[in-house]
């Protein structure tokens, strides 16, 4: 009976995501009305609610665990609290980016209750105290304008944080990335890219000429180089582009933006031949089985995972996620396509894409160029996030130990990924409340 419900579960959860996915893309159709557009908005929490009951069924199949029915009920009762208080609070609200939040949260809590039920009430800890502190951001977003003008308080928090934890942070696999305080583990780069993108707007904004960008460069560049340092590659690489992107759309040369790419790329060379940790994540990339026992293991593990998955999965607790290292974090792509299958794993990268969209129509529809870098600058971040960490897992690009936002564990990941969401969703009120003042005054 339990392997019924499990293969039923599998198949019930990509029907529902592959209809969740399709309306995200559904919602950008100009030719509908706001009354269709809403009714996408209501199918789509209903398929995120049938998922998340259909993945907890199987899992209490499995586990007989009463628990799990309370754990159930706290994550809905988490998730229903953040839909209806922004939607209270906020008339304005972006329901596509609330309601992609949501589901990448559930899907987040589904993956890691199956591979670790302590880390998953943990994460869930984590996002209800995160879903508090970061409600009020859309009003401070909308309704606060000195943030433009605190430049160089963006750049002193940025840089200092950054060498503390150079100086002072724990080495995790080669990199240091976080430190303890007072018992918990923060990793401070998921924070600063935030203020160093509203460094960059509030650089670039106004002036554009070239002793302004050399100023903004290097800046930027010695935020990037104390990441090296630290050996955060996949840190550093997200800064980098980020800035790149922000510094071409401020200033639309295309010359600042190839000249960029080219120190990235020289830049590139340096470091793999002046770091071991960068080599050996190449020589796993490149092949990782002839090194399978050390450096190739984990990307093999998840390389097996994904092939093992299939199209369709082979169900909740049918795998083996936990073979693959610090599978929770940097991996959970590869847990979620071996047990829910490639066609879920695509639908939820069809999610991330449409959140990108969101975020970029936001910014083009921004009149106010600070706001607009920001919202490009917060969208590049979170796209490029996404690339590494797929790319990763997936052996499209060597690994850079990034997570996959508001899916894997880890506090300072899914805190930074849901104050980025509360940013853009102010800002999309914004936009809203600019557009109402217009037609009011043209009346």
């Amino acid at each position: 009976m339990t392997t019924i419900i499990i293969e039923v579960a599998k198949y019930a959860m990509i029907f529902l995501f592959a209809f969740y996915a399709y309306e995200c893309f559904a919602a950008f159709r100009q030719k509908i009305d706001d009354e269709k557009r809403e009714w996408i908005f209501h199918r789509q929490t209903m398929f995120m609610y049938l998922i998340h009951l259909t993945a907890f069924v199987a899992i209490y199949a499995v586990t007989a665990d009463e628990k799990m029915i309370g754990f159930y009920v706290m994550q809905v009762i988490l998730l229903l609290s953040i839909q209806i208080l922004y939607q209270l609070i906020y008339r304005n609200t972006s329901r596509l980016v609330l309601n992609n939040m949501c589901m990448l949260l559930t899907v987040g809590f589904i993956i890691l209750t199956r591979i670790s039920y302590d880390k998953a009430l943990k994460q869930y800890l984590v996002a209800a105290i995160s879903a508090a502190v970061t409600l009020i951001i859309p009003y401070l977003v909308s309704r606060v304008r000195f943030v433009r003008n605190l430049t160089w308080v963006y750049a002193g928090i940025g840089i200092v944080g950054l060498l503390v934890v150079a100086v002072l942070g724990s080495t995790s696999y080669g990199a240091k990335l976080s430190i303890s305080i007072g018992g918990f583990s923060l990793q401070p780069s998921e924070f600063i890219k935030i203020l160093f993108v509203f460094f960059v707007a509030s650089m670039l904004y106004r002036v554009t000429d070239l002793k302004q960008v050399c100023i903004t460069t290097a800046v930027a560049a010695v935020h990037v180089l104390i990441l090296v340092l630290s050996k955060d590659l996949g840190g550093a690489l997200i800064f980098f582009m980020t800035y790149l992107v922000m510094l071409y759309v401020a200033t639309k040369k295309v010359a600042y933006f190839a000249g960029g790419l080219l120190a990235g790329s020289v830049a590139s060379v340096i470091a793999y031949r002046l770091f071991s940790h960068v080599r050996v994540r190449v020589l796993a990339w490149k092949d990782p089985l002839s090194v399978i026992d050390d450096e190739g293991y984990q990307i093999c593990q998840s390389l097996f995972a994904i092939g093992t998955g299939g199209w369709f999965g082979m169900g909740l607790y049918q795998g083996t996620p936990n073979k693959i290292p610090v599978v929770e974090q940097d991996f959970i792509f590869s847990a979620i396509s071996e047990e829910m299958g490639g066609i879920f794993a695509l639908c939820l990268i069809l999610v991330c894409i449409s959140c990108f969209l969101m975020f970029l129509n936001v910014a083009m529809q921004m009149r106010d160029m600070f706001y607009k870098l920001v919202a490009l600058g917060l969208g590049t971040v979170y796209a490029f996030q996404l690339f590494l960490t797929i790319g990763g897992v997936t052996k499209f690009i060597p690994s850079t130990g990034v997570t996959l936002p508001l899916v894997s564990y880890g506090g300072s990941s899914l805190l930074s990924t849901m104050i980025v969401f509360s940013i853009i969703q102010g800002l999309y009120i914004l936009r809203q409340e600019e557009g109402e003042r217009r037609e009011k005054e043209a009346r």
